[in-house]
């Protein structure tokens, strides 16, 4: 439990890392192909990778997230059930950020975070 009294600066503090990492993002705007294989991350880096289903028939969705060191080592993962969403983008949208919440709250830092979605990446790093 965090002090309630240090929690507005906490806040303060990730959206300014969020700001300072944002400027250094960059998107693959390649689509993957069938040959494609995971690629590990830097020495120093975690990869934290995403993806969302959606459940039409039960009007769900559902997220998940892994983070890998560089020699491809499970560091952390999680899945959960989310709400109705209306299209994949939203899914993914939000599985990205679920992910995002996911990693910081485990103590990651020096992520290099992949999904499948160029849409949702490319808005994580829009300044807009």
């Amino acid at each position: 439990m965090k002090d309630p009294s240090c929690l507005n600066k906490r806040a303060e503090e990730y959206v300014a890392e969020f700001k300072q990492v944002r400027n250094n993002l960059s998107i693959l705007t390649r689509q993957q192909q069938s040959g494609d294989v995971w690629q590990p991350p830097s020495h120093l880096e975690y990869k934290l990778n995403f993806d969302a289903a959606i459940f039409s028939g039960l009007d769900r969705s559902s997220f998940g997230a892994i983070i890998r060191n560089d020699k491809g080592e499970v560091m952390a993962a999680m899945s959960v059930s989310g709400q109705r969403v209306s299209t994949s983008d939203e899914a993914e949208l939000l599985a990205c950020r679920r992910a995002i919440e996911f990693a910081v709250d485990a103590g990651f830092s020096g992520l290099t975070i992949e999904g499948d979605n160029c849409n949702v990446l490319q808005s994580i790093s829009s300044s807009s």
